[in-house]
């Protein structure tokens, strides 16, 4: 499967809204989130670890929550308001 692929969803938006959203950055959180219910979406960094990426994304998958790859975790970083990279983000629900 190419995880190149941008898949873009109107609810969500596209990425350079993530700073007027109600968000979570880092995987932990996000897997956090996840099972709580609360995420709209999500946004994964294609260079990070695939360690910290594929369990967020397989979760996305089961939940049938979509998924926007971002080229690199430094733009993700600056999309979400952040000085430092990261892996994967969020869009929670209002």
């Amino acid at each position: 499967m190419d995880k190149k692929k941008v898949c873009k969803i109107p609810q969500c938006g596209a990425a350079a809204d993530l700073k007027q959203r109600k968000i979570v950055v880092g995987s932990k959180q996000l897997r956090k989130a996840l099972e709580k219910g609360i995420v709209e979406c999500v946004f994964l960094a294609e260079n990070a670890d695939p360690a910290l990426t594929e369990p967020v994304e397989e979760m996305c998958r089961k939940l049938h929550i979509q998924i926007t790859w971002i080229p690199t975790m430094a733009e993700l970083g600056r999309k979400c308001g952040i000085e430092v990279g990261a892996a994967a983000a969020a869009v929670l629900n209002s």
